[in-house]
């Protein structure tokens, strides 16, 4: 069964058209427990878009475009953590930002995470700095406990940090979603057939 959590080491790296991929390859429901910010496409919009698979309906949706925890405080809504739990069955469940934003005041994803006990994939840029930032995400969760499933580069080839980390942090490498233009349904399967096993995710 299909059911695992997607993180990232950075906001804004495609971590929400990795889940897309992977959800359309694996014809896997999709859940973002909490979305902050609507006036743009929000990312469940986005993976309807790309993969056209079932989506479960956000727990929280809130206005403002900032970390989980402000965002909620502006809209003036209290995040019951207890309406965090993923449904259960096949499920691809997205966090926002990285693995340490915090979704309240005092509970961060990676907190949540842990609690869940989901295998998580860790989402990777390929760009400068992240070797820093992949080993430091799985550090923190290793450090709850929490089981990672693999790690999964996104953008251009780089040979050297897609073989340093790894071996470092002794996390296996998933493969590589390349850069996409034009990003379509059909654009975005055929990479992920190239790239990556499916297999791996069953």
């Amino acid at each position: 069964m299909t059911r695992f959590v997607i993180t990232g080491t950075d906001t804004g790296i495609g971590k929400t058209v990795f889940s897309a991929a992977l959800a359309g390859a694996t014809s896997t429901r999709y859940w973002k427990p909490v979305q902050a910010g609507l006036e743009e496409e929000t990312d469940s919009e986005t993976v309807a878009r790309l993969a056209h698979v079932a989506i479960v309906p956000e727990a929280y949706r809130l206005v403002t475009p900032a970390s989980p925890h402000l965002a909620a405080e502006i809209d003036g809504v209290a995040i019951d953590p207890d309406r965090l739990t993923p449904p259960e069955g096949a499920l691809v469940v997205e966090g926002a930002g990285g693995a340490l934003v915090p979704v309240t005041r005092s509970l961060l994803y990676a907190d949540l995470f842990a609690r869940w006990q989901i295998p998580v994939i860790v989402c990777a840029r390929t760009s400068l700095g992240t070797i820093n930032h992949s080993l430091l995400t799985i550090e923190a969760l290793k450090s709850r406990r929490v089981p990672i499933h693999g790690i999964a580069f996104l953008g251009d080839t780089m040979p050297d940090s897609e073989t340093i980390i790894p071996q470092i942090s002794g996390v296996r490498r998933l493969g590589r979603l390349p850069r996409l233009d034009p990003l379509t349904p059909e654009s975005l399967a055929a990479a992920f057939r190239s790239n990556f096993s499916v297999a791996d995710f069953r």
